[in-house]
């Protein structure tokens, strides 16, 4: 069973407004133009005010009785299928541009695995319109860029800005900044623990925590560059 959409009730219920229609409006689109005979001003009252929440069929409907894209009724999208559900796309769609079987793809969207080569995982990115952050996630290359970040910060980041780029796809100017100051960030946690005598617990926990939150230093900084 999947865990509910991300749904974002406040721009429902901006989209409908604007739109100048009321709940029965919209609950009266969804029967007449997607089926959901079940569907009442009520749902949308409920969905709206945060005490509902619409399955992926019913967003996608209302959606489409709001004349936007689903993934503007989305919070921020986390898995494989709430990415495809939010660019509005069907399994058999993705499926196809990414070169895999519909049963193969259906089982890395219902177990939250993706097990594509490099060709299907580019693939992936582009039909989904996948921003770095979120590629890296969904394609499971997160410890990969943990490890090459930690090295970086524990050694030359410079030595490490080539690797890094390839993984996530961003050009190597945009990473020296963000690497340098992780770097920096890192090197004066480590000199606060070796300059208490015997070293301090707490700064040794600092750096441990910053190393097992280095991926989202690195997105953060790289956001703000």
């Amino acid at each position: 069973m999947h865990p509910p959409l991300p749904f974002n009730a406040r721009a429902a219920r901006t989209l409908r407004e604007k739109l100048g229609m009321a709940h029965g409006h919209v609950a009266y689109g969804m029967r007449a133009s997607y089926g959901m005979t079940h569907i009442t001003p009520d749902h949308v009252a409920a969905w709206e005010r945060g005490t509902a929440l619409p399955s992926a069929d019913e967003l996608t409907a209302l959606a489409g009785a709001l004349w936007c894209a689903p993934g503007e009724l989305m919070g921020h999208a986390r898995t494989l299928r709430e990415h495809r559900l939010a660019r509005g796309l069907p399994v058999e769609d993705v499926a196809r541009a990414t070169g895999l079987t519909l049963d193969a793809y259906h089982h890395m969207e219902e177990t939250g695995l993706w097990t594509g080569d490099k060709r299907q995982s580019a693939a992936l990115g582009s039909v989904l319109g996948l921003p770095p952050r979120d590629f890296i996630a969904i394609t499971g290359l997160e410890n990969e860029l943990a490890r090459l970040l930690t090295e970086a910060v524990s050694t030359r980041w410079q030595a490490h800005v080539r690797a890094i780029a390839k993984l996530v796809a961003i050009d190597r100017r945009a990473l020296q900044d963000p690497l340098r100051t992780m770097q920096q960030d890192y090197q004066t946690l480590l000199a606060a623990t070796l300059s208490r005598a015997g070293g301090s617990t707490a700064s040794g926990e600092d750096g441990r925590r910053y190393l097992d939150e280095i991926v989202d230093h690195f997105w953060s900084l790289l956001q703000d560059h």
